[in-house]
């Protein structure tokens, strides 16, 4: 690290300084906040490669999402030094990570026994047939009393059931006592602090809450989940809180620096959005959309379709703090698949253009189903479908209808939470990169019938706004440079 400055950070103008690594399905980005102010000082960011092996399988690459990560920590750091800031100020990170997605490991050689299994990844439907013949009525919510959690592709049980079924270096590892299974949270925590000499095997309750693992009463791992899934206790990290101290960073340009937050990213969108009290919902759009709704320290068990997830617990004595919570696979992906699929954007910015220009009489109807429907529907059999189109029908209604698809999903979460719950949101917090869409938010409000209030802070980093008199960013980057 730099050279030593006061803890407190009482000698840097900006106060102590506090670190988010923030690991997502498409990037990572590492950022440093000042902790008086909540200011974002600056920032890098790194995109990731998304493999598609086969239909309906989705995969990333461990290494190069830990390389990403280091990168990100590196250049972040060197951003703080141009703008003569003490990296030294830095008192704790803290990280969020895209949920779900899957990871087995060798403990002895520190190296990926597979690629990452990612969340909207379909494999395990085969899995999930032959687990409910055995269930009475073949019924998926079988196990939601326990875990909160449909039987669903979407969970982390089932991609490691299929990894152990499938993948002779992972069956090996298992029986030689070398295998260590995780979401990436506990992928980045291990090698953060050590890896192979010593990493810290952990994860947090809002990650564990994923997996179909967890018991939601007492936080651990269930001992008759793990028997219905046949995972051994042994390879799975421990659980923790989501505010504690997990350990030190062990090398490079953080070493030393506590690990000390840990939040699966949609929760840390609530956290961020300040949805502490009960009843206050947000909803982030990023590679899919997931609103979530808290409900205070009551399990909420949904009878329309949501998931039950354990919201925050901030700290190993605290009350944990639950929430309902509707996933939709497909959002920003699928602007993702209108620019590289079928090629009739360039940019996201073009969607904005082009929904503004049409008449708000759109005939086409597009049900965007890559990997099935998730929330409330639960369809793993479902594919996308695109309808009504006529000979005046061109690829700005295909757009359009897009775009809609969104807010549609998003109505139908509002209106299962309201059965749910009894209560109708008075607004929506929103956050995420397609939130920067105006036209796509008043789609949102108008459909859903409700008021859209916009992350603004989130807003000025996309746009990567001035944080200084004397320096500027050049963009995405979060390079910075003299004016």
């Amino acid at each position: 690290m730099a050279e030593e400055s006061s803890p407190s950070g009482a000698g840097n103008r900006y106060g102590p300084l506090i670190g988010a690594l923030d690991e997502g399905t498409s990037s990572v980005r590492f950022l440093i906040f000042a902790a008086n102010t909540a200011e974002v000082l600056t920032y890098h960011q790194k995109e990731l490669k998304v493999f598609y092996p086969k239909e309906g399988w989705v995969e990333q690459d461990p290494m190069e999402i830990l390389d990403a990560v280091h990168e990100c920590l590196t250049q972040t750091v060197e951003n703080l030094k141009q703008l003569t800031i003490n990296p030294a100020d830095i008192v704790a990170i803290g990280i969020t990570n895209q949920r779900e997605t899957t990871i087995a490991w060798d403990t002895q050689t520190g190296k990926p026994l597979h690629n990452a299994i990612v969340w909207m990844d379909m494999r395990t439907t085969s899995i999930i047939d032959e687990l409910l013949k055995k269930v009475r009525n073949q019924n998926k919510d079988y196990l939601k009393s326990i875990c909160g959690l449909p039987i669903s592709p979407y969970f982390s049980a089932l991609k490691m059931r299929w990894l152990m079924n499938n993948v002779k270096e992972v069956q090996d590892a298992i029986e030689e006592k070398r295998c260590m299974f995780g979401t990436v949270d506990s992928w980045l925590i291990w090698n953060l602090t050590g890896g192979i000499k010593g990493g810290v095997h952990c994860t947090d309750v809002t990650n564990a809450s994923r997996t179909m693992l967890m018991n939601l009463v007492n936080l651990k791992w269930d001992p008759f989940l793990l028997s219905f899934f046949d995972v051994p206790l042994e390879v799975l990290p421990e659980i923790r809180s989501s505010s504690e101290i997990y350990g030190n960073i062990v090398d490079g340009v953080l070493q030393g620096v506590p690990i000390s937050g840990c939040l699966g990213d949609q929760q840390a969108a609530l956290v961020g959005q300040m949805c502490f009290q009960h009843g206050q919902a947000k909803s982030t759009y990023g590679t899919g959309c997931f609103l979530l709704y808290n409900t205070g320290t009551k399990i909420v068990e949904s009878a329309h379709g949501l998931l039950t997830t354990v919201a925050y617990q901030f700290g190993p004595k605290a009350d944990p703090v639950y929430a309902l919570e509707g996933s939709i696979a497909i959002a920003g992906a699928i602007i993702k698949w209108l620019k590289e699929n079928l090629q009739v954007i360039k940019n996201v910015q073009e969607t904005e253009t082009i929904a503004e220009k049409l008449s708000h009489d759109n005939k086409i109807i597009f049900v965007p189903a890559f990997s099935g429907l998730y929330a409330p529907y639960w369809r793993k059999d479902a594919r996308s479908v695109i309808c009504g189109i006529t000979e005046d029908v061109n690829y700005g209604h295909i757009v359009k209808a897009a775009l809609q698809s969104v807010c549609f999903q998003t109505r139908d979460i509002l209106e299962a939470m309201k059965e749910d719950t009894g209560m109708t949101l008075t607004k929506l917090l929103v956050d995420g990169a397609m939130t920067s869409n105006s036209q796509l938010m008043q789609m949102q409000a108008d459909i859903c019938g409700v008021p859209v209030e916009r992350d603004i802070l989130y807003l000025e980093w996309k746009k990567g706004i001035e944080r200084s008199l004397d320096w500027e960013t050049d963009g995405p980057s979060g390079k910075f440079h003299k004016k």
